[in-house]
């Protein structure tokens, strides 16, 4: 993925697309509308089609043809990925869609929908908006606000704290055991797994953390993109709480379209495996994210199907022990969850079933990770920054960062902040190139 100034005449040519799509669905009827939105949807997933999944296409047909005895002729195309891509198409596409469903009025002011594809704060990594949320705030007069300002600034102090004070210094040993993961075996496997869980909540809630604030500065809100998803207890849950905008975006314009939860329970659970499967492909071109969405798939139908059985079980479960059955589903949740975490960050699905098949290994057979005095220090500050992050969650409750730490007394509410700025600056990770993870989609 890259930027590259060119690539901005890719974000008109939908942008114009899908502008005039708008309108002439909103002023058509019967098979026109759908015309008019096929169009737009042709031309979104079609020039994302071309710049992410063209060469891999391309690619796994070379494959079959050379296994068939022939040879593909046909070039793969040198370029880049414009950065964000998956997200702005995204969003462009639930603009003309709820045009079409009567949802939202289609925007006349080309310049208020161009802001709408192009609000900096979220365009290159989400949230992913609806135009229901969003435009009508670009209509609004934004006069500067003490409350907001100091508001967003929090948001963007909490969402840094994660990127480069966890995310980045949890990066090291994560790359080291996946970068060659053959080298190892057991604990070491184990233990990068983990990190990586935690390094990509981070990373990611980090930067919506970062985008929202951004857009809270100037008086603009967003929706909420995490809600603490490994307190989950299933995995149902978990995906209620992970990456939100995204996931309602695929409830919403692909599960209920297929029939969603209102068909026979085997259309239901093929619906969730086609739904979950896209989602790992629209994640990257590679097989690693298919089986990864795969993954998740089978994970939910297993979760729905047994949701009677555990219902059973947990209505026996004395009171006294509900707090421990509570941890231990929580506890099930996340090493599901981080098996699937497995094939996402893997360079092959070769490498992913390595790594899953030799979790468990006799100590013996165990390779250590090499890690340096400042690896040690690395994982040490990181783990203590953990134990912040989910000490303040932990206590937020329903509440958001900004509005749980607003309620305390000001010596907390300062003492707070500005204990997280001293911390940025002390423990933070700021050399080398540290992107955030979400930035290749």
């Amino acid at each position: 993925m890259a930027f590259l100034p060119i690539y901005i005449l890719i974000l008109g040519f939908t942008i114009v697309i899908d502008y005039f799509a708008g309108i002439y669905i909103e002023l058509s009827s019967g098979k026109k509308r759908k015309l008019f939105l096929i169009c737009s949807l042709v031309a979104n997933i079609g020039v994302l089609c071309i710049f992410k999944y063209y060469n891999f296409l391309n690619d796994n047909l070379s494959l079959l043809l050379n296994d068939l005895g022939y040879v593909n002729h046909i070039p793969n195309l040198s370029i880049l990925l414009p950065i964000g891509l998956s997200f702005h198409t995204f969003q462009a596409m639930s603009y003309t869609i709820e045009v079409y469903r009567g949802n939202q009025k289609a925007e006349r002011n080309f310049g208020i929908y161009s802001l709408y594809v192009m609000f900096y704060p979220q365009l290159v990594a989400g949230p992913i908006e609806r135009p229901q949320n969003i435009l009508h705030q670009f209509y609004e007069k934004h006069k500067f606000s003490y409350d907001n300002v100091t508001n967003g600034l929090k948001l963007m102090t909490w969402g840094f704290f994660k990127k480069i004070v966890i995310s980045d210094r949890l990066a090291d040993l994560v790359n080291q055991a996946y970068s060659d993961p053959h080298r190892y075996q057991g604990f070491p496997l184990i233990l990068s797994t983990i990190f990586f869980a935690f390094q990509i909540y981070c990373d990611f809630s980090g930067y919506s953390d970062i985008a929202i604030g951004a857009a809270r500065v100037m008086g603009f809100d967003l929706m909420r993109n995490f809600n603490k998803p490994y307190s989950a207890k299933s995995i149902v849950e978990f995906w209620q709480r992970w990456h939100i905008s995204l996931s309602t975006w695929f409830r919403d314009y692909l599960y209920i379209p297929l029939g969603g939860s209102r068909v026979k329970m085997s259309r239901r659970y093929l619906n969730l495996l086609i739904t979950f499967l896209i989602s790992g492909l629209w994640h990257g071109a590679n097989w690693t994210y298919i089986v990864w969405g795969g993954l998740n798939g089978v994970y939910q139908i297993i979760d729905i199907s047994t949701k009677k059985f555990r219902g059973k079980i947990e209505s026996i479960v004395s009171s006294g022990l509900k707090p421990a059955y509570s941890i231990l589903c929580q506890l099930v949740t996340f090493l599901l969850i981080c098996t699937t975490w497995v094939f996402f960050r893997a360079r092959s699905v070769q490498d992913g079933w390595y790594i899953v098949s030799h979790f468990i290994t006799s100590v013996h057979g165990t390779t250590a990770l090499y890690l340096s005095a400042k690896n040690m220090m690395d994982i040490l500050f990181a783990l203590i920054a953990l134990f912040i992050l989910f000490g303040v969650e932990y206590l937020q409750k329903n509440l958001s960062l900004v509005d749980f730490i607003n309620r305390k007394s000001p010596a907390i509410r300062w003492g707070f902040y500005y204990g997280l700025v001293l911390i940025i600056f002390l423990l933070g990770k700021f050399e080398g190139n540290q992107q955030f993870i979400y930035f290749q989609f």
